[in-house]
């Protein structure tokens, strides 16, 4: 094989040097550069949070982690280029920001551009002093080819409100966990979230049910769970039906027979106890609402019924009881029924109203005494967890986002949407 050693080969007349024949396969060394022949890809991903690219470079730019800096070559020669690319599609999470390091950026030296579109591609060519580097390509480039993943979600309605007048507590609302799979791109999940039963007092009677929650979505059958029943009232009804059962009322010489409680809707929640009969002394204590993970307790002579037990969750990372059922009240200072634990609310008893269950937790309203208040229902959440390296960042309704481990958790207090 022939070499030829020159520092400079010049075409002979004109501006066109040809090398080879039609046909021929002009080589590069392994190792070498060709400089001014186009833009040479770099192996090496950038992943910091600032980075100085050279003239002629292609880079794959990955904000997986944090925001990036890039800055631009310093001193370019129109026809200069350079590439940026989103590696990891992400830059709608963590954008990339320009330096433009003493050149122009189409025109203008000020404000600095931020790519901030997931999959976007930007190739900018330097046109001189005047212009500086102008965009030749700028946009996202769609995911051909989008992966499959798995989706927890958590599904709590509105706990149910604590009766009036020797009265039951509140049901908790209906509870279901469970794992939409094979989610794709593109998907929008709606979450609706329903708030607590309204308080009550005497004479206004049963205990306000609490609102459905529902999680819906293409593929995905919707998820209703149902709002707690309300704690049942002394010479009135017994506890109502919901998720979870509101509670029966004590007996009193106006009703001597105690009133039942509600049932609760298999498997978001359980029954509520049923009120203290003639049998008790005194008769008029009143059973606890149902929670999610148990009946609530009956009424009995040594005061009102607890509220049923949540259940334990741990899709945001640590381990959170959820829909407690509410307190049922007592005539004894020292015998009112305590909330479930899941943000069940205390029952009432003389001259002290009935706990509010916990916003959030859809936990059950504790019942009311005599002529004090019961507790309001708590409202109930929807909670999704979803893969951080699918997670898209879209969504509606402001839910709070935080993250566990490798997972991204979007919790709605309020009725929104998540684009998967």
């Amino acid at each position: 094989m022939s070499h030829i050693k020159v520092n400079k080969i010049s075409p002979r007349s004109g501006t066109t040097l040809t090398l080879g024949e039609s046909g021929d396969t002009i080589s590069v060394g392994s190792g070498a550069t060709l400089e001014g022949a186009g833009v040479t890809w770099q192996s090496t991903v950038v992943t910091g949070a600032t980075h100085t690219a050279s003239a002629n470079q292609g880079l794959w730019i990955d904000t997986s982690s944090n925001a990036c800096n890039l800055t631009l070559p310093a001193s370019p020669s129109v026809g200069d280029q350079l590439i940026f690319a989103d590696f990891a599609r992400k830059w709608a999470s963590n954008a990339v920001t320009l330096t433009l390091n003493g050149s122009k950026y189409q025109g203008n030296t000020s404000p600095v551009p931020v790519y901030d579109t997931a999959g976007e591609a930007v190739h900018i060519v330097y046109s001189g002093s005047t212009k500086g580097w102008i965009p030749i390509n700028d946009g996202a480039t769609a995911m051909e080819t989008p992966q499959s993943y798995d989706v927890q979600y958590l599904v709590i309605a509105g706990g149910g409100g604590g009766g009036g007048y020797y009265a039951g507590g509140g049901g908790a609302g209906g509870l279901l966990t469970a794992t939409y799979s094979s989610v794709t791109a593109g998907v929008t999940l709606t979450a609706t979230v329903g708030g607590g039963g309204a308080s009550v007092s005497h004479p206004s009677g049963q205990g306000n049910d609490g609102v459905n929650s529902s999680l819906a979505g293409p593929g995905l059958s919707t998820v209703t769970c149902t709002g707690g029943g309300g704690g049942g009232q002394d010479n009135g009804s017994g506890g109502r039906d919901g998720g979870s059962g509101g509670g029966g009322a004590g007996s009193t010489g106006n009703s001597p027979t105690a009133q039942s409680g509600g049932s609760g809707t298999s498997p978001q929640g359980n029954n509520g106890g049923n009120g203290g009969g003639p049998g008790a002394s005194p008769y008029y204590t009143a059973g606890g609402g149902g929670g999610a993970g148990a009946v609530g307790q009956n009424g009995t002579g040594s005061g009102g019924g607890d509220g049923g037990v949540g259940v334990s969750n741990s899709i945001t990372g640590s381990a959170t009881f959820y829909a407690g059922g509410g307190g049922g009240s007592s005539e004894n200072t020292s015998s009112k029924g305590d909330g479930g634990n899941g943000g069940g609310g205390t029952g009432g008893f003389p001259g002290t109203a009935g706990v509010a269950g916990t916003d959030n937790l859809g936990g059950g309203g504790g019942g009311a005494n005599q002529t004090e208040a019961s507790g309001k229902g708590g409202s109930g959440v929807v909670i999704l967890s979803v893969p951080t390296d699918n997670y898209s960042g879209t969504t509606t309704g402001s839910p709070t986002i935080t993250t566990s481990g490798s997972n991204t958790i979007i919790k709605f207090t309020a009725t929104g949407t998540y684009v998967t």
